[in-house]
């Protein structure tokens, strides 16, 4: 899945940036098919976010961004590098797939989740949300949808370098630099940077600062090996740690503690491609992550593990008539293998795990200048539990000038984490391996517009979640288990976008999603509301360049949403304010190869909270400077 497009399409479809030319990064979607696909042809909804204005936005971190896309909930408990869960369309936060530059990067360490707050901006060009399930293409995860950051395709680059600093509030301070070449039959492109802030009180007193530090590279490269053959590379390393508050050990309440943890997540990805009548292609990629938790500098305790992915791929393009068909079968292998320890039980939470699945995959997509179709299978065998089949199907049929009906059917599943099978903490939890993945279920159906210059979407979705794992827990022993729950949760709502191309090189986007979200019924038929998905969002942003000014500005709205406080007992639900965050960009060319900013986040000094008791930073101001060629 490395971006190793074809060539670009003749315009409007392509578009020139300085000395190069890449792919217009709006006419290509990555994830809504085993290989790349344009826009205009597939049934799902999605929004992409290109270079051009992940860079003019100009945010230190991805988390930002993520917040500008219909349908994404959002809640980080605390600071810059405190754990940023992401919900699309009323999933749970372990069901978004990440891929980073064609590598599943979710941490089989910590939850199956994806690490979003360890994802420095910088450490991709290119981003794109695709909403609703998605395992009939990509396997487990995949139930409210797939975020993929891409780092621009080494074929288009040619040769250049960047580096950049940025300073500003909070003792915030990151620095960075890529390189693009281009020597013969080989192209590459490599990044690294550095992040780190003295950030705030998590706790939201004037207690001890809670601060972060991250290190990344990437690195993305193109070989071609003569003939039709050609070698994809990429790979990715990531480095933090996140000061945070946790819990008081005596009273077990919210507390101004020392508490910090320190992830390392990496991982490298080849693929080889054969070109023809007959596509083949084989890849292979494997993953690393350690997770480290300590209270004042002394270990508690620890987590690692290692995915193995390999995967074989066969594609057949033909034509009947004015109609394109497109077939494609793969075979996917994937293997985890995990390991917990810890020094504050005295190492009894020890232990090794491992486990398998091998996927058969099969999709046909057709073309024609009246519709588009597409379609998929997967059958997942798993190593410790059920097999699990998955389908999905799509429409998009042209009705009149510049607008188009699209439908979409999909089916998503989720593995239990390796905490929900076998976890055990002496005296509080143990876990269960008798558990079984989630299913979830979902139809979109959604009118289209597309002049050009202006695209725009409404999109009406529903998705139901079975089979769904729970915390059970035992009032005469205080202990606590996972458990398939019964009854259905149910997930429905909508999508409202609008992408518009201005003069002067200017993009403007707008969205609003509503969303209504419930738990599985009671036995009085009561539905609760979903913690932390707020029923109304909205975003808009704006990017565009002026002479020698570059811009960008950004809104997103969050709604009220309900959350659960564990500091009473028992436990309440509670209602967190709705907020409004604003940030802005505006950059000045001095020369041809040197560039100054200033920047803001958070411009209105909201003061707010994703999760009930940890504060966010207030207003923040940055300058930097950049140098390329």
């Amino acid at each position: 899945m490395f971006q190793d497009l074809p060539t670009p399409p003749v315009d409007p479809d392509r578009i020139v940036i300085a000395d190069y030319v890449v792919p217009n990064e709006r006419a290509i979607v990555v994830a809504a098919s085993r290989d790349p696909v344009l826009t205009r042809a597939t049934s799902d909804a999605v929004t992409i976010l290109s270079t051009n204005e992940v860079d003019r936005l100009g945010e230190a971190r991805l988390t930002p961004l993520l917040r500008l896309a219909p349908s994404t909930a959002l809640a980080e408990t605390g600071p810059a590098g405190t754990q940023a869960q992401l919900r699309i369309r009323g999933a749970e936060a372990n069901h978004t797939l990440l891929f980073i530059d064609g590598i599943k990067a979710n941490d089989p360490a910590a939850g199956n989740e994806a690490r979003f707050e360890l994802l420095d901006a910088a450490l991709g060009d290119r981003l794109e949300i695709l909403r609703g399930p998605q395992s009939a293409l990509w396997g487990a995860e995949a139930i409210g949808g797939v975020v993929t950051v891409s780092s621009q395709d080494p074929a288009y680059l040619g040769s250049r370098w960047h580096v950049f600093g940025e300073a500003g509030s909070n003792d915030s301070f990151r620095t960075g630099g890529s390189l693009g070449t281009e020597t013969g039959a080989v192209r590459l492109r490599g990044a690294v940077g550095h992040s780190q802030t003295g950030g705030i009180d998590s706790f939201g007193a004037d207690g001890e600062r809670d601060g972060y530090r991250q290190t990344n590279a990437r690195l993305a490269a193109l070989i071609d090996l003569g003939g039709d053959l050609s070698l994809a590379a990429s790979g990715f390393v990531l480095e933090g740690r996140s000061e945070f508050d946790g819990f008081d050990p005596d009273s077990f309440l919210r507390a101004d503690t020392l508490d910090t943890t320190e992830n390392r997540l990496g991982a490298g990805r080849l693929e080889i491609r054969h070109e023809g009548p007959l596509e083949l292609s084989v890849a292979g990629g494997l993953l690393a992550s350690q997770n480290v938790n300590l209270l004042d500098e002394a270990e508690l305790n620890r987590t690692n593990a290692e995915r193995l992915n390999l995967s074989a791929e066969a594609s057949r393009n033909f034509s009947v008539g004015d109609t394109d068909h497109r077939f494609t079968v793969a075979l996917d292998y994937e293997r985890d293998d995990f390991a917990a320890d810890d020094v504050a039980f005295g190492g009894f939470t020890r232990q090794q795990r491992d486990r398998d699945l091998t996927a058969l995959v099969a999709e046909w997509r057709m073309t024609s200048p009246g519709l588009s179709m597409d379609a998929a299978i997967r059958h997942d065998m798993f190593g410790d539990f059920a097999d699990a089949t998955s389908v999905s199907a799509g429409i998009r049929i042209p009705v009149t000038s510049g607008f188009s009906l699209a439908a979409s059917y999909g089916e998503g599943i989720a593995q239990p984490s390796f905490y929900d099978l076998y976890g055990f903490f002496p005296g509080s939890f143990v876990g269960n391996p008798d558990l079984t993945p989630e299913k979830s279920r979902g139809f979109d159906l959604g009118l289209r517009f597309d002049s050009g210059d202006l695209q725009a979407s409404l999109t009406w979705f529903d998705q139901r979640l079975d089979r769904e794992i729970v915390d059970v827990f035992d009032s005469e022993t205080f202990t606590s288990t996972t458990a398939n729950g019964d009854g259905e949760s149910r997930r429905q709502g909508l999508e409202a976008e609008v992408t518009y191309k201005l003069p002067f090189d200017a993009i403007l986007g707008i969205n609003y999603s509503y969303l209504d979200a419930t738990n599985p019924a009671a036995p009085d038929g009561t539905r609760l509301s979903e913690t932390r998905r707020p029923e109304h969002r909205a975003a808009l942003y704006v990017t565009g360049r002026s002479g020698s000014f570059t811009y960008g500005a950004s809104a997103a709205y969050v709604g009220a949403r309900f959350d659960t406080d564990f500091d009473l007992f028992p436990a309440e639900r509670v209602r967190l304010d709705p907020y409004l965050l604003a940030s802005a960009r505006i950059a000045y060319a001095v020369t041809e190869r040197a560039e100054i900013w200033l920047r803001g986040d958070n411009l209105f000094d909201t003061r707010y909270q994703d999760v009930v008791g940890y504060a966010r930073p207030g207003r923040g101001i940055y300058v930097g400077i950049a140098l390329h060629r």
